[in-house]
């Protein structure tokens, strides 16, 4: 089952390597998978790459924890509260529908080149996720289930802790791990566009000097390094999933 998934990765390395021996293309445009992984070696050695990816990390760890700390709590209230939300409505779908890329000129006027900018724009991409996922898990939350509390007598707040919020907990899951995601290509494109450090500086670096090796490598890094992230939230969510068995009715009871 698990093999089935490198079976395709396999596959383009493979013909990556044999267009690289025949030349199907110029190695200056698609470089060989040799000097790709030279250059993955020495930028490890020097420090560069890791440096490079650390400093994203910690841009993507910092600007996606601000944006649960302010689309969870909203996304919860606002599923709670309806006509609250119909006030803000379309105020919010007017800023989903704007990229977070058309605002760069803005927020490096606003806030500068520096760590600041980069935070804001990974806000912004990863804001809207996490929100209409907490919000849509709070609101399809099925009526008969809050009925059944209404028998028992529980209170609003009960209501919310024994029925609302755990059957809204698989959506907001959904919308952290999508956001995760979307702060990933933020954090990049920043970085492409306004900076001098970070694996998106990194690839425009190696652009800039003709180094199509490095460029691969730092797509690569990007790649593998949102895997990896992806891969160790989804162990702690299934492991969270798993836990939660027996269904609303007896977690009431």
């Amino acid at each position: 089952m698990y093999k089935r998934r490198f079976y395709i990765i396999i596959l383009i390395f493979f013909i990556w390597y044999l267009g690289s021996i025949f030349k199907l293309w110029n190695s200056f445009i698609i470089p060989p998978p040799e000097k790709v992984i030279k250059s993955f070696f020495i930028l490890s050695k020097n420090g560069k790459l890791l440096n490079s990816v650390a400093i994203s990390l910690r841009r993507v760890i910092i600007g996606f924890g601000i944006s649960i700390f302010f689309a969870l709590p909203l996304g919860i209230v606002f599923g709670i509260k309806p006509k609250l939300y119909e006030y803000f409505k379309n105020l919010l779908e007017f800023m989903r529908h704007v990229p977070p890329l058309a605002l760069v000129p803005m927020i490096i006027l606003w806030f500068g080149i520096g760590e600041l900018s980069k935070i804001v724009i990974i806000i912004l991409a990863s804001f809207f996720p996490i929100f209409l996922n907490s919000l849509k898990g709070i609101v399809s939350c099925d009526e008969k289930y809050i009925e059944v509390g209404k028998v028992f007598n529980l209170t609003h707040m009960e209501i919310f802790k024994k029925i609302i919020l755990p059957s809204a907990i698989p959506d907001i899951l959904l919308g952290l791990k999508l956001g995760l995601g979307y702060s990933w290509r933020a954090i990049i494109a920043a970085e492409l566009i306004a900076s001098s450090s970070g694996i998106g500086y990194l690839i425009l670096d190696a652009q800039q000097i003709s180094r199509s090796d490095i460029v691969v490598v730092g797509i690569l890094s990007i790649g593998f390094l949102g895997m990896i992230t992806d891969y160790i939230f989804s162990i702690f969510t299934d492991k969270y999933l798993k836990k939660r068995k027996g269904s609303l009715y007896e977690r009431v009871i």
